[in-house]
């Protein structure tokens, strides 16, 4: 979840501190998921999911690995 909040997050161009005040959280808390140091609640995804204007599945989708090719 961490990866994808900070990438929807970053393609949105709302840094943490919009997030949070959206989401109604602490922008300590915010970051703390985005550095995967604590793990958001089910209402708290939510809540992040409609902040950032996503369904909350695309938080926590797994993204594709890109294995590094040799050259």
């Amino acid at each position: 979840m961490a990866v994808n909040l900070r990438r929807i997050r970053h393609v949105k161009k709302m840094t943490q501190e919009e997030l949070a005040d959206g989401a109604g959280l602490s922008v300590r808390y915010v970051g703390a998921i985005e550095r995967a140091d604590v793990s958001a609640s089910v209402t708290v995804l939510g809540r992040i999911a409609e902040a950032l204007g996503v369904e909350a599945t695309d938080l926590i989708k797994r993204t594709a690995v890109h294995p590094h090719r040799s050259r």
